[in-house]
């Protein structure tokens, strides 16, 4: 199934919905150790692997991280070169000075915010569908 390109509708069924939990963003050189089940992304960057876990099971491997999100994800099939939902939703977030970090993936975009900021970006988001 195709995603969807037109931004008005991107944005008009968005249908936020939040992941249980709190998540981490971590930089590895070697990432053996932990299950892949355990791995909810994963990129290597020249400086290491940013892998994304429940901050649950960062804990109890004992890593380190700086940033505790909550993950919303962007219901929405969209298509990966459609233009303009990442611009548009980063954009409603940042002027109520909500930082947010994107993944896209191949079915949907995926926002990751900092905990404090989870019901305001939700809100926020949900204005999408309303407007």
């Amino acid at each position: 199934m195709t995603g969807k390109r037109d931004l008005k509708i991107l944005l008009r069924t968005l249908k936020p919905s939040l992941n249980e939990g709190n998540y981490v963003f971590i930089s590895l050189k070697d990432i053996q150790h932990i299950s892949r089940e355990d791995i909810l992304f994963e990129f290597k960057e020249r400086e290491g692997t940013t892998v994304i876990l429940k901050k649950n099971k960062a804990d109890e491997l004992s890593l380190t991280y700086e940033f505790i999100a909550s993950w919303i994800t962007l219901t929405v099939h969209s298509a990966l070169d459609a233009v303009g939902l990442t611009a548009a939703v980063s954009t409603a977030l940042t002027k109520h000075d909500i930082s947010c970090n994107v993944v896209a993936a191949y079915y949907h975009d995926h926002i990751f915010v900092a905990k404090k900021d989870t019901e305001k970006a939700m809100d926020i988001l949900r204005e999408f569908s309303n407007a």
